[in-house]
């Protein structure tokens, strides 16, 4: 059973002596003040409703008291007490042994494993977020009070990347759409549901998404200017090329919208027949056909209605890693051939066998094994 309260080890709070008597230090944080400029264009109502009655838990002009401690808890509960691991694997056993005693949980892995670096990576921005909107969904009651802080963390660095690049916005949204749903159920449940950690924490987290969501909505994407050759200069069939390459039906209809040109070869039957076979079984939209009022298959309207009832093929640039032989998750050392890059992953990576572990096995690629999101969080389901 998780320990909800302060560390008994810990070393206390400082006190100060004042004319009035003792009174307790706060810690002060820069950060937190610029976040609390935010939080205060949103109201601090909090309406957590049931389908049946719209019962209002937090009033705007009685929650004085409630505001001023969630931001204290938010205080102790800051970011920059947070450090992230730069650990590249992580030994994952699920029962103790001789030479090791306890197991591994979803929330420790998380912890451990260099998700943060990761989010920088653009060929494994997609697979974490992929991560961090399953964990949203089922398994968030499960974190650690550290893992949560991680977790948040990781989330902040993933808006601000989008906010700053404009890179994939709608992925964030789904994920933001889901996190704050899932919160809103636990805190209405309060009390019926294991929550880990004070309840004015996660309200201040709700409204910290909030915020996320209000700065996505108003994201305006940068018109580039660029003198040279654009992607509208490309022949025809370069740019059918290009539209066959994609895998998510949103990406080729978001492609579609920058020119005539583009939305004519998005129209394509052929292009959305190769997607549906590339995702789906034969037998599988057999079952749910679309015809056109020509008689013919509508393949884009059966993509998207495919994917109401199967689940898509996911694809990543970059992955965790499961070494069978060693039971050891990783990432991949990347070795890089710039001398202005950081040199010290190509001489860990020749340690390392190119694997990214200390493997011991005699042909270490043939015990590798690609998880995926889903993946990674049944390898720590007991």
């Amino acid at each position: 059973m998780p320990f909800l309260g302060q560390d008994w080890r810990s070393p206390g709070w400082r006190w100060v002596k004042t004319a009035d008597g003792w009174k307790r230090c706060e810690p002060f944080s820069p950060a937190l003040e610029d976040g609390n400029s935010q939080l205060s264009d949103i109201s601090h109502t909090v309406i957590l409703a049931d389908d049946d009655d719209d019962e209002e838990i937090y009033r705007t002009e009685d929650c004085e008291f409630a505001t001023k401690k969630r931001k204290k808890d938010h205080c102790r509960n800051n970011t920059n007490s947070q450090c992230f691991y730069r650990e590249k694997w992580i030994y994952v056993h699920k029962e103790s042994t001789r030479e090791r005693h306890g197991y591994c949980t979803l929330g420790e892995a998380f912890n451990r494993l260099d998700f943060s670096s990761a989010v920088q990576d653009i060929r494994r921005f997609n697979y974490v977020v992929k991560l961090l909107q399953l964990i949203a969904k089922s398994q968030l009651t499960s974190l650690s009070g550290a893992a949560q802080k991680n977790y948040f963390n990781i989330l902040d660095k993933i808006v601000r990347k989008v906010l700053e690049d404009q890179y994939n916005p709608r992925l964030i949204k789904d994920l933001l759409q889901d996190l704050s749903s899932t919160l809103c159920i636990l805190i209405r449940g309060v009390g019926k549901s294991v929550l880990v950690g004070n309840i004015n924490i996660w309200i201040c987290r709700l409204e910290t998404i909030l915020v996320w969501q209000q700065q996505l909505k108003n994201l305006q994407m940068n018109k580039q200017v660029n003198n040279g050759l654009t992607l509208s200069d490309l022949p025809l069939h370069m740019l059918n090329n290009i539209l066959y390459r994609f895998s998510d039906g949103w990406d080729i209809i978001t492609l579609g919208q920058v020119t005539p040109t583009l939305y004519m070869l998005s129209e394509d039957r052929q292009l959305w027949k190769k997607l549906c076979q590339y995702h789906f079984a034969e037998k599988q939209f057999c079952r749910h056909l679309i015809l056109s009022e020509k008689g013919h298959i509508d393949w884009k309207l059966m993509y998207f209605a495919l994917q109401k009832y199967y689940p898509i093929k996911e694809q990543y640039g970059d992955t965790l890693h499961f070494c069978r032989h060693c039971s050891i998750l990783f990432w991949k050392v990347k070795v890089f051939s710039l001398k202005t890059e950081i040199l010290k992953d190509y001489h860990l990576a020749l340690l390392l066998k190119d694997t990214g572990h200390p493997c011991t096995a005699s042909d270490p690629n043939t015990c590798l094994m690609p998880v995926s999101p889903q993946h990674f969080i049944d390898l720590f389901k007991f």
